[in-house]
């Protein structure tokens, strides 16, 4: 197995994994982005996200996608998107090795925290993620407010906002 940076060529198998990423979170139809939004936004002179590649027999297996954060706290810190690895491969350490690819990036970037989510279901990543030192915080909740709900708020005049 060989870890290395993902490249702008990596882009069609990393929607592949996304893709395969949403179909096991029950998301099938939510996956949006494009093999060109990866390229531009992954790719240009201020990268928004990096990758690290996991291959096996020169096809690619998995893939850990990160980006920069800046906590008022902790200060720089590193949020993993995802790490994703192919049902063929799972149980073959490649996860693992994508993991520990990103917690020594971590460390060469002297970050105080790095941080991901995690579904209250996938039991055996939490399970992996407890044992490994990671703790899951149980009193904080993710929050999103996707395109309908941005849309929606920015109509809101100041007297609704006051409403809510």
């Amino acid at each position: 197995m060989t870890i290395r940076p993902g490249t702008k060529q990596d882009m069609p198998d990393v929607l592949r994994l996304i893709t395969e990423l949403a179909i096991f979170e029950r998301e099938p139809k939510a996956v949006v982005v494009t093999v060109a939004d990866l390229e531009r936004d992954g790719f240009g002179d201020d990268p928004l996200f990096h990758t690290f590649i996991a291959e096996q027999e020169g096809k690619i297996v998995g893939m850990a996608l990160y980006y920069y954060r800046y906590s008022t706290w902790k200060g720089r810190t590193i949020h993993l998107e995802d790490l994703i690895v192919t049902e063929q491969a799972r149980g073959t350490g490649v996860g693992s090795a994508l993991y520990l690819k990103i917690i020594e990036q971590g460390k060469l970037d002297n970050v105080r925290r790095i941080e991901w989510n995690v579904l209250d279901w996938n039991e055996p990543a939490v399970t992996f993620y407890e044992k490994s030192g990671a703790r899951i915080l149980p009193d904080w909740r993710v929050v999103h407010m996707d395109e309908a709900g941005i849309d929606a708020f920015i109509t809101l005049r100041p007297q609704d906002l006051r409403q809510i």
